[in-house]
């Protein structure tokens, strides 16, 4: 059976019955794009209703994003359509970079073995949106309304009351929180008198989805200045169905329309790929960027995510991965708080953490595209000198930028970590994201990232022999408190032990997990529901753990 054209798909259109009383609901989300889609299932995963609203009646046309991050697969396979992702998607790892007609860099994004995930996929934006809308389907807590335009937008203490125009006429409903994922022209935050800062870009890119079989291999290749189209830069992917991504930089004096035209689109590809070569365009398109986001993520008991919160330029593929990281940042919190678990400053700790990850976001899309877009002679003579050096030294080609990819943010100044208070080495602080690694046991899943699904968990990395009862006995304590707290012992591959039967314990399969967290037999972790770490000790203390997931709760003080 062939694929759903995902683009061709429309949504009908269905009445609901109205009254005098707006319907409450505890969550309502604008846009059913990837990141509101994906706040949707999470939260649904999470026993929370919600109520999506979209003002369209389709799917995204067009491959618009394209580059889907290690990260945000990790997220997606938590949700149950990371496998589907990446099963249509295209793998890669390796990227070049071109000056002219030579090869100046090549580097890999994912070195080293022992991870579920490759650095990126290639998957055309419908296709992720039409996998997520279809897992969104199979969620009885969620409610799609197609064609439900959000025209007002009311605060009360309890409440939002929104209101909504649709092929019926308007109606309203009361949200308990409501959730704009409406994009970077987001009507939710023109209706709140909100505006998002920063910077744009006086430069035009044109983008070509060409379908075709090439000899290319699955990596991102970029060059500056090459013979094809000189002076400008020039960025190739390859995605599924034998399509191909092509970007070309036209600069700001460039006409949109003009450019557009098969006439002009056409040389451009031939140039590059050849005259004999065989293709056909599927989609062509200019775009401007800029680097900008709101001030504050949150509005009383409105919340922003995605593009409606920040953008930023295409390089480095920032867009909708953080976006989806903003979705996995604040559907455990608002759980939490929805529940009565944790204080409404858990919501200021998503816009502090969420806001921070924009920021870097925002500098490094910056500084991306000033490197490739240069826009004075001594601008471009020093990336040329770079490039120049870059093909036979090292130290030049730190300062080549053809985008600097998406990494997930790490937290490090955020209100819900409990700081070290032991000496540790590499990088899981407090505020990043867990590492994967290769596991056996458990619960038959191989990966360690597939153990951490949800809710808190204390992990304690035990030795050869069997870890104290003393230990086992505070960490069951811990977990019969009113937050449910998971407790998972890690084992190294030679333990002459059996785990008790009430307690959850995997195999350090390879010795990476233990390498990757510097863990020795007694170190103890509590990482948060979204697989970020909140703290760490050598040695577990009951109190020192309640302590944390306290902090990690935000039921010390908090302020944003």
């Amino acid at each position: 059976m062939g694929d759903i054209d995902y683009q061709a798909l429309e949504f009908a259109y269905q009445a609901h019955v109205r009254s005098d009383t707006p319907a409450t609901h505890p969550v309502v989300i604008v846009g059913a794009g990837p990141v509101g889609l994906t706040t949707a299932i999470d939260l649904a995963r999470q026993g929370v209703p919600v109520v999506v609203l979209d003002d369209d009646f389709r799917l995204s046309t067009g491959s618009r994003a394209i580059c889907f991050a290690k990260r945000t697969l990790e997220i997606w396979d938590r949700l149950g359509v990371g496998q589907r992702m990446v099963d249509k998607g295209v793998s890669w790892n390796v990227g070049k970079v071109f000056f002219r007609d030579q090869e100046v860099w090549r580097f890999d994004l994912l070195p080293e073995s022992g991870h579920h995930r490759p650095a990126f996929i290639n998957l055309q934006q419908y296709y992720a949106e039409g996998y997520l809308h279809e897992r969104a389907c199979a969620e009885p807590n969620i409610t799609l309304r197609w064609k439900n335009r959000v025209t007002g937008v009311e605060h009360h203490d309890d409440h939002v009351l929104v209101t909504i125009d649709t092929p019926d006429g308007p109606y309203t409903l009361a949200a308990q929180w409501l959730i704009a994922c409406d994009g970077a022209r987001s009507p939710v935050r023109k209706l709140l008198g909100q505006e998002a800062h920063g910077r744009v870009f006086k430069d035009r890119f044109l983008i070509a989805d060409v379908k075709m079989s090439a000899p290319f291999p699955a990596e991102r290749w970029f060059w500056f200045d090459p013979p094809f189209h000189p002076n400008q830069s020039v960025l190739l992917h390859m995605q599924p169905d034998n399509v191909w991504r092509i970007d070309f930089q036209l600069g700001w004096n460039a006409d949109p329309v003009e450019a557009v035209k098969p006439e002009n689109v056409l040389p451009r590809i031939r140039a590059l790929l050849g005259a004999d070569t065989q293709f056909e365009l599927e989609w062509v398109s200019v775009y401007t960027f800029a680097c900008e986001r709101m001030d504050t993520f949150r509005h009383r008991r409105v919340l922003f995510a995605g593009d409606s919160a920040h953008r930023v330029s295409p390089f480095g593929a920032r867009g909708a991965n953080s976006g989806v990281q903003d979705a996995e940042n604040l559907a455990w919190k608002l759980r939490l708080v929805l529940a009565g678990q944790a204080p409404e400053a858990l919501l200021d700790t998503y816009a502090a953490e969420r806001e921070f990850a924009a920021d870097e976001n925002i500098l490094n899309s910056s500084r991306s595209t000033d490197f490739i877009t240069p826009k004075s002679e001594v601008s471009r003579t020093f990336r040329n000198a770079v490039l120049n050096l870059a093909r036979d030294h090292a130290f030049a080609r730190t300062l080549v930028n053809s985008g600097r990819l998406s990494l997930p943010a790490t937290y490090r100044d955020s209100p819900l970590n409990t700081p070290d208070r032991d000496a540790f080495t590499g990088v899981m602080v407090p505020g990043a994201v867990a590492a994967d690694a290769p596991v056996a046991g458990g619960n038959g899943k191989p990966w360690w990232l597939e153990q951490l699904d949800e809710g808190f968990t204390a992990v304690l990395f035990c030795g050869a022999q069997a870890p104290a009862e003393d230990l086992l006995q505070a960490l069951r304590r811990r977990g019969d408190q009113a937050i449910a707290l998971r407790t998972l012992l890690v084992a190294p591959p030679d333990a002459a032990w059996q785990a008790p039967a009430d307690l959850s314990c995997v195999i350090d399969r390879d010795g990476l997990l233990a390498r990757r967290y510097d863990a020795t037999p007694g170190t103890c972790y509590l990482i948060r529901p979204d697989q970020h770490i909140a703290a760490r000790w050598r040695a577990l203390d009951a109190a020192a753990l309640g302590d944390a997931l306290d902090q990690a709760l935000a039921r010390a003080t908090c302020t944003h």
